[in-house]
């Protein structure tokens, strides 16, 4: 049964799991649990729109008139905790990458390829961090979506756009990093040297951002304002982006195809360069005599930033691993409706909040690991 269903299954699984609600209040199904999320989410995180918060948000009639008994809104713990979170996510967010950019665009001596790519990582952050976050943490606060569909396009579009810029370019930047340390001349021909293979990147960059829009056309087409009818006396709106018409393989197909183009192909290819550059340097440096200092500088140097970029790459791949867990788990267990517990609960808000928090987290590792970024943070 995958979410993106019709709403009468919604409603069916409010009467398959009434036995369970009885005996244990705190027990809530999955799909019960997306029928009050529906109340209470903005569909700017697809995830938080199709797997959501659980029956305890609202009261929802039965046939016969009874209510399932629920706990308040205001007695839930992420009701204070989420809004608290994303404040400090938009806080860290905007300084961090706003000052990143500013960096960049201030010292010309931190025009180079790496930090080229880095300064279009920041600009994918920001992106979400001002048309995502501000949106989305009312998903805890309100019950209805309260900002029509403009936003509602908008803000599901700058999620995949970010989404698609980060990864693409931490695929980008690793290969990058594996020809300077593999075959350094190679890459100097190809990008021209100095000025050249800046400008060289900043296409590459260009063409990351037009691919992320593509991949992000799903949801400026189809996210649309779904209006819930619980009963006579109670409807609610959510930003959604799977359209109804569409049917439930359209949900199935859209998750896995985000799994692979967005997570398990490009961190295959990121594993593959760091694979060859390890087995390179290990080779390299039995190799290399003791009295060529020179290059021994320079492949330090360029080590450095690989391990820069892979601490973004790990950072990632952490950030995001519960959100696409949960979702496969979601669309593709048939028994979710019974399986949903706490804790598959705390795993979604856990993934739902991970995946905002890295957009605000490379400015925080840079500055550990960057000796030059932090000279210029600490300006």
């Amino acid at each position: 049964m995958a979410l993106g269903g019709t709403p009468g299954k919604l409603m069916e699984a409010l009467n398959s799991t009434m036995s369970s609600l009885e005996n244990n209040i705190g027990h809530v199904t999955e799909e019960s649990d997306i029928v009050t999320s529906l109340g209470n989410t903005n569909s700017d995180v697809m995830e938080e729109s199709d797997a959501l918060t659980s029956l305890s948000n609202m009261s929802t009639v039965l046939p016969n008139e009874t209510y399932i008994p629920y706990d308040s809104y205001d007695a839930r713990p992420e009701t204070y905790i989420v809004p608290v979170v994303f404040a400090l996510i938009f806080v860290v967010g905007v300084l961090g990458n706003g000052t990143l950019v500013y960096i960049f665009l201030r010292h010309r001596n931190m025009r180079n390829v790496p930090n080229t790519y880095i300064f279009s990582l920041a600009l994918g952050d920001l992106l979400v961090i001002i048309t995502c976050v501000p949106f989305t943490s009312t998903i805890y606060t309100v019950e209805s979506w309260p900002f029509g569909e403009t936003i509602c396009k908008m803000s599901e579009t700058a999620k995949d756009v970010s989404i698609g810029v980060s990864v693409f370019t931490l695929t980008a930047l690793s290969a990058d990093r594996f020809f300077a340390i593999v075959d350094p001349m190679r890459k100097l021909h190809t990008g021209g040297g100095g000025r050249h293979a800046t400008r060289f990147t900043i296409l590459v960059a260009g063409f990351i951002w037009v691919l992320a829009l593509l991949c992000a056309t799903p949801a400026v087409v189809n996210s649309y304002i779904l209006v819930k009818q619980v009963n006579k006396n109670f409807s609610f709106s959510i930003c959604y982006p799977f359209p109804e018409e569409l049917g439930d393989m359209y949900s199935k197909v859209m998750v896995t195809a985000r799994f692979f183009v967005y997570y398990f192909l490009p961190l295959s290819v990121i594993a593959v360069f760091y694979t060859l550059m390890a087995r390179h340097l290990i080779l390299s440096t039995r190799n290399m005599p003791g009295e060529m200092q020179g290059p021994v500088r320079q492949v330090r140097a360029r080590k450095k930033v690989a391990k820069m970029v892979l601490t973004f790459v790990i950072l990632f791949a952490i950030c995001f691993f519960p959100q696409h867990v949960f979702m496969l788990w979601f669309y593709f267990n048939p028994n979710t409706n019974m399986d949903y517990n706490l804790f598959w609960h705390i795993f979604r808000i856990s993934g739902f909040c991970l995946s905002f928090i890295n957009s605000c987290i490379n400015p925080i590792a840079l500055y550990c690991v960057s000796g030059a970024f932090r000279k210029h943070f600490n300006r």
